[in-house]
C-alpha cells in the first residue's frame, strides 16, 4: 500500500552536527537509555538533579540550588517552575566520562542547538543534560488558561545557546518540518519539542464530555510552520496512566467516582499543606 502524499514527510530524527570538534559521547541501551560522554580535564556538563548513573572518580559534583528570593522562589517552587540542575566537573588531569540515565523508560535525543537556529523549545521535564553554551529557562503556551485546565502543555522548557543538549522522549520519535503555513494538529502530550518559529496554539479537542468520555486527550496543540516539530509516541504521563488503570482494583475501574473523591481528596490536601507553608513563609518576613 502506497504511503499518503505529503508535502513534508514525517521522517525519524537523525543526529547532525557542523562542528568540526563534537564532544565524543555515547548513547547506550533499548529503552531506558543512557548517555555517556567524555569530559576533557576542567570540562564540565549540566544535567537535571537526579540523573547521575556513574562517572569516573575525577568528576567533581557541583549542585546548583536555585535562589528561592529571585522572582517569587516560593511560587515558582509550588507551581514546579523551578529547574534544579547539578553541573560535573572533571578536576582530574586526564579525560574522564560520566553516564546519566533517563527518569523513565524513555530514548535520549542529541540536539545540536546551531542546527536549530540556537533555540529549542521542549516539554516541560525533557530536559536531560547539555554541554559548553546552554541556558535552561521556564515558558509558557500562548493560551495558559487551556494548558492551565487541560494539565499538559501549559509549562514547556527553552533551550538557548549554542552548545549540545540532550533530551528525553517516550516510544518512538519523529521529526516533522512544517512548510510556511502548513498547520499540523497534535496531541498536547505527544509535541516533545520544536523550534522558535513553530507556532503553537493549545484548542480544546472538542466538547468536555467528548474529551472525557472519548478517550482522546483533552488538548490538541495547533502547530503552524514553517519551522521542525519532534513527535513522541508514548509521552511517559500516558504511559503512566495506563498502568494505573491496569493496577486499579475491579472497583475502582468499575466506579470511576472513587477516582474523582480521591482526586478531590488529594486536592484538598495539597491546598492544606501548600496554605501551611504560605502562612509560615510570611511569618518568617
Amino acid at each position: 500500500m502506497a504511503a499518503p502524499a505529503l508535502s513534508t514527510p514525517f521522517q525519524p530524527y537523525v543526529y547532525q552536527s557542523p562542528q568540526a570538534a563534537v564532544t565524543p559521547f555515547q548513547i547506550l541501551g533499548g529503552e531506558a537509555q543512557i548517555v555517556q560522554v567524555m569530559l576533557k580535564p576542567q570540562d564540565h556538563i549540566v544535567s537535571r538533579s537526579g540523573s547521575l548513573c556513574y562517572m569516573s572518580g575525577s568528576i567533581q559534583v557541583e549542585p546548583t540550588i536555585p535562589n528561592e528570593n529571585e522572582a517569587g522562589g516560593f511560587w515558582q517552587w509550588l507551581f514546579g517552575k523551578v529547574n534544579p540542575t547539578t553541573t560535573f566537573v572533571n578536576i582530574g588531569p586526564e579525560n574522564g566520562y560520566i553516564g546519566l540515565s533517563a527518569p523513565s523508560l524513555a530514548r535520549i535525543l542529541p540536539i545540536d542547538l546551531p542546527m536549530f537556529g540556537g533555540e529549542i523549545t521542549c516539554q516541560r521535564g525533557a530536559y536531560l543534560c547539555s554541554i559548553n553554551d546552554v541556558t535552561l529557562a521556564t515558558t509558557t503556551t500562548h493560551r495558559a488558561r487551556a494548558g492551565f485546565f487541560g494539565g499538559e502543555g501549559f509549562l514547556m522548557q527553552k533551550l538557548v545557546g549554542q552548545g549540545l543538549a540532550f533530551i528525553t522522549a517516550g516510544g518512538s520519535v519523529v521529526q516533522k518540518n512544517l512548510a510556511q503555513g502548513e498547520v499540523l494538529v497534535v496531541d498536547a502530550g505527544c509535541v516533545l519539542a520544536m523550534t522558535s518559529s513553530v507556532k503553537c496554539e493549545l484548542k480544546y479537542a472538542a466538547s468536555g464530555k467528548w474529551a472525557f468520555l472519548g478517550g482522546e486527550g483533552l488538548l490538541h496543540a495547533h502547530l503552524t510552520g514553517p519551522g521542525v516539530v519532534f513527535i513522541q509516541s508514548l509521552p511517559f504521563p500516558r504511559f503512566a496512566q495506563r498502568i494505573a488503570r491496569a493496577v486499579a482494583p475491579p472497583h475502582i475501574r468499575e466506579n470511576p467516582r472513587i477516582i474523582i473523591q480521591l482526586g478531590l481528596f488529594a486536592l484538598m490536601a495539597y491546598i492544606f499543606v501548600a496554605s501551611s507553608l504560605l502562612l509560615a513563609d510570611l511569618a518568617d518576613l
